[in-house]
């Protein structure tokens, strides 16, 4: 781990330019968003996000004036990320997915809950890590930080119960698994308290990548095994989270809402049937992580765009 946290120092140290735009991922895609690319001042490790709501004529003049490139999507500026800790947090991401998905081939059986046991086991990590970080510089008289602390702690009240979901199916049974599950969890805790120290920004990069794949691996379950799922009972607990409790910390994770036709933000309300709708809101779920986690990445912002422009986090392109 302290290889990695070497390379994350060096990558910030050596990085100048950061900055600005998105794509569209997997099956999260929104309708194709038009993006300008104009020019930005290259800053230390990331291009600066604006924090006003709009880009006004004067800002887009101003900025055409400088180096480095961003992408305008709607009327807010995206951050890119330095192309080589975009690249090495991919790579991380990946291949520990990649062990994963070895270890764990999804066969229709019970083993497929042990998969996504270990998955949720390390996956509501960071959010108790950046939590653990945000109370620190809070207690060390920062101030400011309530509704990323709040948002946080819904997300991690969240995975939690995906998690508690995933026990209740069985996947829990084996040491082994649990063993390596706990194993991943423990070490990437720490690895993700140190970057983000480092970069706030870089640290959500990884989450966003996690939650990319935890999208497509649960939305792939449900469609190669939707007659199964459909002919099993909805647990417990999945009942009592999604159905019967207090929705205040589900509606609070879910920053990134559609409006109605009155413009007022829309409320998520599961109805659950069988286990095939259980897995469909888990996977929903993710998706409502990942909006998150690309406007704080992109906009220092978790509400920085509305929800059918939210794109995927770019490296920024390297220089001609």
């Amino acid at each position: 781990m302290m290889r990695f946290v070497a390379l994350y120092v060096a990558l910030a140290a050596a990085s100048t330019l950061p900055s600005a735009s998105a794509f569209q991922v997997g099956s999260r895609t929104n309708a194709a968003v038009p993006t300008t690319t104009v020019a930005r001042p290259p800053m230390h490790l990331w291009a600066e996000s604006t924090s006003e709501p709009e880009m006004t004529a004067a800002t887009a003049t101003a900025v055409t004036t400088a180096t480095a490139t961003t992408a305008v999507v709607g009327n807010r500026v995206a951050a890119q990320m330095d192309e080589a800790i975009f690249k090495f947090n991919k790579i991380l991401i990946d291949s520990v997915y990649d062990l994963i998905c070895f270890i764990y081939p999804v066969t229709g059986d019970k083993r497929d809950f042990a998969r996504f046991f270990v998955l949720e086991t390390v996956a509501r990590v960071p959010y108790f890590a950046y939590l653990s970080v945000l109370h620190l510089r809070e207690t060390f008289g920062e101030r400011g930080l309530g509704d990323k602390m709040r948002t946080h702690y819904a997300e991690a009240d969240n995975e939690l119960h995906h998690l508690l979901i995933m026990e209740d199916l069985g996947g829990n049974e084996n040491i082994v698994d649990r063993t390596l599950a706990q194993t991943m969890a423990f070490f990437y805790y720490w690895y993700v308290i140190v970057v983000y120290c480092i970069s706030e920004q870089a640290a959500y990069h990884l989450s966003e990548l996690i939650e990319d794949h935890a999208y497509d691996t649960y939305n792939k379950f449900l469609t190669e095994h939707e007659e199964m799922l459909k002919s099993k009972p909805v647990p417990p607990i999945a009942n009592k989270y999604y159905v019967e409790d207090n929705p205040f910390l589900f509606d609070l994770f879910c920053t990134v809402k559609d409006k109605d036709e009155q413009g007022n933000f829309s409320t998520r309300r599961p109805q659950l049937e069988s286990l095939y709708d259980v897995f469909v809101n888990i996977r929903d779920d993710e998706k409502e992580h990942w909006k998150t986690l690309c406007n704080l990445v992109q906009y220092d912002d978790m509400q920085g765009i509305e929800n059918k422009l939210v794109q995927s986090t770019e490296p920024l392109p390297p220089a001609p």
